[in-house]
């Protein structure tokens, strides 16, 4: 039987299929590293753009360039610390001795790769809460839109109808129009009623009833606006309550009362409105983050591969 020395080619192709391909020592290494580095770079960036932000509306960096801004830093986080920990696995890697040029290009590729992976896992593990808040927003921006029509009638509602009778602090949002329901004019005599009787003026009803008329009043706006429109009869029972209390007549009582449901009416589908849109632009905002996101990751993978194959072909040299 032939022998063969220690350092024939036949011995040197099977001490190089005898050894693995993966060098995992030099993968966590730069795995390590490149987590490390991210990480440093993640605060930084942070303490940078808190430092822009400012609670004045003349002062600071606007929306839109922090936006940019983040998008940038979170790419060259990206490139910096993706390249360094490719760099790294590619250079510490074990020496494959026999094996072809475009295997070794390969396993360096791979290494790179294996790297980046690793590093983004140990990353996402250490800031996953603000990675599922980013992905989690997209998701709560849907439900405000389809809850936003429903708020502001809820928080009209909790200041009227949920404040205690002979309560005169509540100041929820249809308290206003309530109030406003039942001034007084200040100037001129109030119109007499119909009987001939002396009317009823908001001093001198007492304070139990006068609480129990805001709320019963506000509970038939809410209604009305809800279904979309107040029925003739909950407008004329309404202006009789205004006429008792503030002595107008029961014609400009009703006009009263339907000016007033029109005024509450828009400002309550305003606030719908504008829930609407915040929710809309929250949910714009998910979504673009999430994209630039994967994107940034992506170039992150490119960097952290090719930057294996340079540290490989120095650590061949």
């Amino acid at each position: 039987m032939a022998q063969y020395g220690v350092d024939s080619p036949v011995n040197m192709i099977e001490g190089a299929a005898s050894q693995s391909g993966v060098s995992w020592g030099a993968i966590l290494a730069g795995a390590v590293g490149a987590a490390s580095l991210s990480l440093i770079l993640l605060l930084l960036g942070t303490g940078l753009g808190m430092s822009s932000i400012s609670p004045w509306t003349d002062r600071g960096a606007s929306a839109a360039t922090i936006g940019i801004a983040t998008i940038l830093w979170l790419t060259f986080t990206q490139i910096a610390a993706s390249g360094m920990g490719g760099y790294l696995a590619g250079r510490l890697r074990t020496k494959w001795a026999g094996v072809h040029s475009d295997e070794v290009y390969f396993r360096d590729t791979a290494h790179g790769f294996l790297a980046w992976a690793v590093a983004t896992l140990l990353t996402a593990a250490l800031l996953g809460s603000v990675v599922g808040s980013i992905l989690g927003a997209g998701a709560q921006a849907g439900a405000t839109v389809a809850g936003g029509a429903a708020t502001a009638a809820t928080a009209a509602s909790a200041g009227a109808a949920g404040s205690p009778a002979g309560s005169e602090s509540s100041t929820g949002p249809m308290n206003y129009f309530i109030d406003s329901l039942f001034r007084r004019d200040s100037v001129g005599t109030p119109a007499a009623p119909a009987d001939g009787m002396a009317p009823t003026t908001a001093a001198a009803a007492p304070n139990g009833n006068t609480a129990s008329s805001n709320a019963e009043i506000s509970r038939i706006f809410l209604n009305s606006i809800r279904t979309g429109a107040l029925p003739p009869e909950d407008a004329r029972y309404a202006g009789q309550v205004v006429a008792q209390r503030t002595g107008l007549s029961q014609q400009d009582a009703e006009k009263r009362v339907n000016d007033t449901y029109a005024k509450a009416q828009a400002t309550l589908k305003d606030a719908q409105a504008k829930a609407k849109e915040a929710a809309d632009a929250a949910r714009k905002a998910s979504a673009y983050g999430s994209l630039w996101l994967v994107i940034s990751m992506l170039i992150g993978a490119f960097v952290a591969s090719f930057a294996a194959t340079s540290g490989g072909r120095r650590r061949d040299l």
